[in-house]
């Protein structure tokens, strides 16, 4: 046999090694054992696996190391259960067996999954006496940490009698590649102090934790390590440094290092475009993708993915039009998981809510990612009846929800208050073990906030383990928005107090708050912790800041912070102008509109309320006409709110007729509001009637609000009907209303001392009188 083996290694392909093979059989050869074995593996290595099976399984008697041979030709071509059914076969007709056998069985049970028959394997290794065998042990080692046992790995690890290089580059990866990040880094930093020859596989590890932790300088001490051993494998770990840079918010070193690249691949390309999404660098994300093109490098779905996301960002819908387009053109799988998402996340950020639904009905497998985008885009457009009625559609379909989809459903069942349909996505969060998630822990809290359901919500954040600064939020919120504004404030104080996290909406969330009960003194306080902790110069504190002392009744110190704010929006703009109008500045308020005007912000429904309101309150007859002509050449439509403060305007002024005329020439039927303006207007100019006229149209409107009933019944005592006075007074009674008594609220200064040497402020105790 010895004198065919240069023949072996002569043949260049299967027809010469058929010529071969059918010289050993006319020899008698083919039923030698290692012939044999050795056609085995050369036909597969032609690349006819079948012919391969067909040697083996004509071969009365096969060894032990055949039956390894033909395990390794299967997981060559990937047949890792074809694989394990040799190995099956194996140990059920022979009792022989050699270690040759089991690093291509473990490298099956990998790929395909199976801890079970993986443990099975491992105690006959140990049975067999081949534990102690290096390369046995590296693919132990690699199997549990594939299949996401790292602690099984370490143990397989910690007990090997001698590690090289790959042991340690197997172990640093299965720990990166499940999630456990650091203590990867921690393992990758023993394989340093040991001296072992750090290889390409640990570098690219220890670089890809670098980057999921954002230990930037960590992440150029390996870099420089990279550089000055000249260790850069087949280019995965350039393309990993610049995703590392990316991910660390360098993207000047990305830059620099892609720069530096001669041969660029496609991974190379895409690593630099996701870095620059990371950033917020879009356009230049853009720009780099033309030049990607015109240089005539292949896209990837990843690629492509990116692209996507970038437009989705820049709300560039022609440009993220065309990438479908490019897709459908070149047959790309747009109903891969990835670009799919992609494609319904840049239709939900560009309000093609349209759009995104076809995108995802020509979807064939449609994954749990695609229908958690569809369902937050349907909620992001104001759309939680659809976002509702979409998710019954995927659990009738048997697709579970995960944490990400019932955040979505539960934030649009608060949106909507829906309250019922929310305590069954809570049942269900309670049944699938999701309640300990604090991300849905944090949306239940927001849906019974915006449900009106405060103690509920309240007992989730009572029962939430490590509350994050995102939970205290979400319940100082809900209390703010429920009328509960004490209770946000000494929230607010006990994370003061003891030392937790706190960002910009904690503060927000607490001066909205003050703003909400006139607290000027605490409002002034957390002005002065708001500097102390750095938030003071974001836009939205400012504006809650503008706020809280233009209704507290400080404009001075309201028109400071809007004069300081670097940044400000509509709504920074419409509440200082809404404090100069709530206070009789209308001269004010109209010169900070013209201002904000010249500006070049457009006004939109809200601040031409504050003005029309302000003009109002002041009686600035030909003002209110112009600003409410001025919306109607803005396009804006009027709603109620805007007739209520014209209808108001008008009787003020004594134009009771055109303000009459106003209501029956609305769009839509006037309600209590604007009725009960007019109604006003009629008692300040003794119209009566006009009163008997609309007096049927007040009483056939249901409301709880009093104050139209009591003006009815005042208007008719001032005229002496005493009788129609006490018929007004006698349906308040069987509708169970009743004046709310008048009361007036003064704040005394009371010093407390919390014990920090900057902590000394004013508590505001409420002295009540009624009237």
């Amino acid at each position: 046999m010895i004198q065919y083996m240069p023949l072996f290694r002569a043949c260049s392909n299967s027809r010469s090694l058929a010529q071969l093979h059918a010289r050993l059989i006319i020899n008698g050869l083919h039923k030698d054992p290692l012939p044999s074995t050795k056609l085995i593996e050369s036909y597969a290595q032609m690349g006819s696996l079948k012919t391969s099976r067909l040697v083996f399984y004509t071969y009365p008697n096969p060894d032990s190391f055949m039956w390894s041979v033909i395990i390794k030709c299967h997981v060559w071509y990937n047949c890792f259960q074809d694989s394990i059914f040799l190995y099956n076969n194996m140990v059920c007709h022979t009792k022989e067996t050699n270690s040759f056998i089991y690093p291509s069985v473990l490298r099956a049970i990998s790929a395909i999954g199976d801890l079970g028959i993986g443990q099975k394997v491992h105690g006959r290794i140990l049975k067999c006496g081949f534990e102690s065998d290096p390369i046995i042990e590296t693919a132990l080692l690699s199997m549990y940490g594939e299949l996401g046992w790292t602690a099984c790995a370490r143990k397989v690890f910690d007990e090997m009698s001698e590690r090289d290089v790959v042991s340690w580059s197997s172990i640093v990866s299965s720990y990166v590649r499940n999630g456990q990040v650091r203590e990867g880094l921690v393992v990758f930093g023993n394989l340093v102090r040991e001296g072992v020859e750090i290889d390409s596989v640990a570098l690219l590890s220890a670089v890809e934790a670098c980057g999921e932790l954002g230990l930037w300088r960590l992440g150029k001490s390996v870099h420089g390590y990279i550089l000055r051993n000249s260790i850069w494998g087949d280019g995965s770990l350039t393309n990993s440094l610049v995703a590392m840079y990316g991910k660390c918010g360098d993207a000047g070193s990305a830059e620099l290092l892609f720069d530096n690249i001669v041969d660029k691949s496609t991974y190379t390309w895409t690593a630099m475009i996701s870095c620059y999404n990371q950033n917020g660098c879009y356009q230049d994300a853009l720009a780099l993708f033309v030049k990607m093109h015109e240089s005539d490098v292949e896209f990837n779905e990843v690629t492509l993915m990116s692209v996507l996301c970038s437009c989705a960002r820049l709300g560039w819908l022609k440009e993220g039009k065309s990438i479908h387009g490019f897709i459908v053109r070149n047959a790309i799988d747009s109903g891969d998981d990835l670009l799919e998402s992609a494609l319904v996340d840049l239709y939900v950020n560009c309000g093609k809510v349209s759009d995104c639904h076809k995108v995802f009905d020509t979807s064939q497998d449609r994954r749990i990612v695609s229908w958690n985008m569809l369902i937050s885009g349907y909620v992001q457009e104001g759309l939680s009846e659809n976002a509702l009625t979409l998710f019954v559609d995927m659990v009738r379909k048997g697709i579970l929800p995960d944490s990400y989809t019932l955040a979505s459903v539960l934030s649009a069942s608060g949106d909507i208050g829906f309250s019922e349909f929310g305590c069954q996505i809570h049942s269900h969060v309670i049944r699938t073990g999701f309640s300990t998630e604090e991300f849905v822990q944090n949306s239940m809290i927001d849906m019974y906030s915006k449900c009106g359901l405060v103690d509920c919500a309240f007992l989730i954040f009572k029962g939430t383990q490590g509350r994050s600064v995102v939970t205290w939020n979400s319940m100082m919120c809900g209390l703010t928005q429920n009328g509960f504004s004490r209770e946000a404030i000494n929230l607010f104080d006990e994370i003061y107090s003891n030392s937790s996290e706190m960002d910009e909406v904690t503060f927000l969330a607490a001066i909205q708050a003050c703003s909400a009960i006139g607290w000027l003194e605490k409002g002034k306080w957390l002005h002065h912790k708001s500097i102390i902790f750095g938030v003071s110069q974001d836009m939205y504190v400012d504006t809650a800041l503008t706020d809280m002392y233009a209704k507290c009744g400080d404009l001075r110190m309201a028109r400071r912070v809007f004069d300081n704010m670097s940044e400000r929006s509509i709504i920074s703009w419409s509440a200082m102008i809404g404090g100069y109008g709530m206070h009789g500045q209308i001269d004010d308020a109209i010169s900070l509109f013209h201002e904000m005007v010249n500006s070049g912000i457009k006004p939109n429904d809200i601040i031409l309320t504050n003005i029309l309101s302000a003009c109002s309150h002041a009686g600035f007859l030909d003002e209110g006409k112009y600003f409410f002509s001025m919306m109607i050449n803005l396009s804006i439509e009027p709603k109620p709110e805007h007739f209520a403060c014209l209808v108001d305007l008008l009787s003020r002024a004594g134009d009771i007729d055109k303000a009459y005329e106003v209501i029956i020439s609305m769009p839509f039927p006037a309600d209590v509001s604007i009725w009960g303006a007019l109604v006003n207007g009629c008692r300040i100019h003794k119209r009566m009637d006009i009163i008997k006229m609309i007096q049927q149209r007040l009483e056939n409107m249901q409301t709880d609000d009093t104050g139209y009933y009591t003006l009815l019944s005042n208007i008719y005592a001032e005229g002496g009907e005493w009788n129609e006075s006490r018929v007004v007074r006698s349906k308040m009674r069987c509708l169970g209303l009743r004046k709310v008594d008048g009361y007036s609220m003064i704040e005394v200064e009371k010093r407390i001392h919390t014990g920090k040497a900057d902590d000394t402020y004013s508590f505001s105790k409420r002295e009540i009188s009624s009237l």
